[in-house]
């Protein structure tokens, strides 16, 4: 929320919320959710990672729908052979065009979700969560540079974290895994502006009208 758009508005507080993995929360994490009123969880792992990291919320919260859709092929071999050596700042224009079947299924499932706070989310929260919330952003006409900065910031929130709960990796690994770089979505912005915008390519993945403007109305009044 609070993002600047293109026409000088701003982005609504409390509507789409995207975190890294739910499988860290405690009891305590999992009742903080409930009270701040979310009532749709979407899990982009793959089932492989949701089998070893099971989500304490689609077991524990009361009253909170819980959804999950593998964003990146079916498992995270076949994903790896598809993107294999492409560089970061590519990887997200390439998602755009080999998995479309995955992105229109997790749009379709917020534009229909209840009105309430929604959280979609992955392991780390920034690629394939960033992309989600990169187009979200871009369909509500965020300006550019903010929705990069969007992306950018999780370089920092999650370096503290991460460091601590891989402790027994290499931390320069680490840091590198969780680069973040803006380029990667003034990349994808730009393939989009190839495949004639946003909206056109919300067509081009077999999105509905109706869905479309359901997913700007979660981000704009």
């Amino acid at each position: 929320g609070g993002y600047p758009t293109v026409d000088g508005s701003r982005t609504r507080w409390r509507s789409l919320i995207r975190a890294d993995d739910l499988a860290q929360l405690t009891p305590h994490g999992v009742r903080a959710l409930e009270a701040f009123g979310v009532e749709t969880v979407i899990d982009l792992r793959w089932s492989e990672e949701v089998a070893a990291y099971p989500s304490p919320v689609s077991r524990d919260a009361r009253g909170i729908r819980s959804e999950q859709v593998s964003l990146l092929a079916r498992t995270e071999d076949e994903w790896r052979r598809r993107a294999r050596e492409c560089p970061k700042e590519l990887w997200k224009p390439m998602v755009l065009d080999h998995a479309r079947e995955g992105i229109r299924e997790v749009l379709s499932l917020i534009a229909a979700a209840s009105s309430g706070p929604l959280v979609f989310h992955c392991v780390a929260g920034k690629d394939r969560t960033g992309l989600i919330a990169a187009l979200l952003l871009a369909l509500a006409d965020v300006v550019p540079e903010a929705i990069a900065f969007d992306y950018a910031q999780s370089t920092e929130r999650l370096r503290d974290g991460y460091l601590r709960r891989y402790s027994h990796l290499d931390p320069d690994e680490i840091l590198d895994a969780l680069r973040c770089p803006e380029e990667g979505v003034h990349a994808m912005l730009a393939h989009l502006e190839k495949l004639g915008g946003i909206r056109v390519y919300m067509r081009l993945i077999g999105l509905t009208d109706e869905e479309t403007m359901g997913l700007r109305a979660r981000l704009r009044e």
